[in-house]
């Protein structure tokens, strides 16, 4: 039994896969984060970062947040805000899906849609210009050192404990870089020799939840010397893996998800041995509008 929601939040399962990998010298491990209760590993972020700044007296129960997301940051900041009693406003593109718009609204979040053609940059404009004229406090969970603290004090502690200290790469989709930044301090701490693995989409591909960000937008909790290897991974392959992993595996996820799992993948193909450890972020029931699983 569990006294709260928050309570569930981590703790995800660590599930080997039974069928990408067909070096038995070499293990892949995929961190189902869509266990978490607002479907993402982003569950986690939001917790720390609005918990953080209620302790520290930034927010109140008067304040006005805002925040600029792709989705599941904005889904579960919702949900945490919901449970603190504090007004939310999310902006995302008005591209995203319907799933992801009603569900941040069914938590209790006012949503604005912004114009697709401008992405999620021209979102997180638009919310930095309403923290200037309006007085509303932004989340900023690309400069918000509380996003990779939240990983650093679960997830690498997580995965270091059920693969019972054996991890030898860890491979993770880069967007915010929040879980990739946290994890990576966590295990480099425990053992330097453990490859961090950043996924990045390959120049024209566009893969929900995964970036190559243009320099003025580049997130400033993003330190380079915490990432070993990046490898690029194109839309189709991402698509291609993710229905495969339904399909397959029967892990219903995202198409960051897939991304990262076909770059592990393809990492597995050139090691002699090891344990790989890649973070499946999401669940797939958020994209079913889109034409993910067509």
């Amino acid at each position: 039994m569990s006294n709260s929601i928050i309570s569930l939040i981590g703790n995800t399962p660590l599930v080997k896969t039974e069928t990408l990998i067909k070096n038995p010298k070499v293990s892949l491990y995929l961190k189902l984060e869509g266990q978490n209760p607002g479907g993402s590993v982003k569950d986690r972020t939001a917790y720390n970062m609005i918990k953080s700044a209620l302790e520290r007296g930034e927010i109140n129960k008067e304040s006005k947040l805002i925040e600029a997301t792709s989705g599941n940051t904005g889904i579960a900041l919702a949900m945490i805000a919901g449970i603190f009693k504090l007004n939310i406003e999310l902006v995302m593109p008005e591209n995203s899906t319907i799933e992801r718009v009603q569900t941040m609204r069914a938590y209790g979040a006012k949503v604005t849609l912004t114009d697709a053609d401008g992405g999620i940059e021209y979102a997180r404009d638009y919310a930095e210009e309403k923290v200037n004229s309006d007085g509303y406090f932004m989340i900023n969970q690309f400069s918000n050192n509380d996003n990779w603290k939240a990983h650093y004090k679960t997830t690498g502690p997580e995965i270091w404990r059920d693969t019972k200290h054996k991890i030898t790469h860890f491979v993770s989709s880069m967007g915010t870089t929040g879980t990739i930044m946290g994890t990576s301090t966590f295990l480099k701490e425990q053992n330097d020799t453990i490859q961090i693995v950043g996924v990045q989409p390959t120049d024209n591909s566009k893969i929900p939840g995964i970036r190559k960000w243009p320099l003025e937008y580049l997130p400033k909790i993003f330190d380079p010397k915490k990432v070993d290897q990046v490898i690029e991974v194109s839309d189709v392959e991402a698509k291609a893996m993710t229905q495969r992993l339904a399909k397959d595996e029967g892990i219903f996820a995202g198409m960051s998800s897939g991304g990262a799992t076909s770059a592990a993948v393809r990492l597995c193909e050139e090691l002699d041995e090891g344990v790989v450890v890649s973070i499946i972020c999401d669940r797939g029931d958020r994209y079913l509008s889109s034409d993910l699983f067509l």
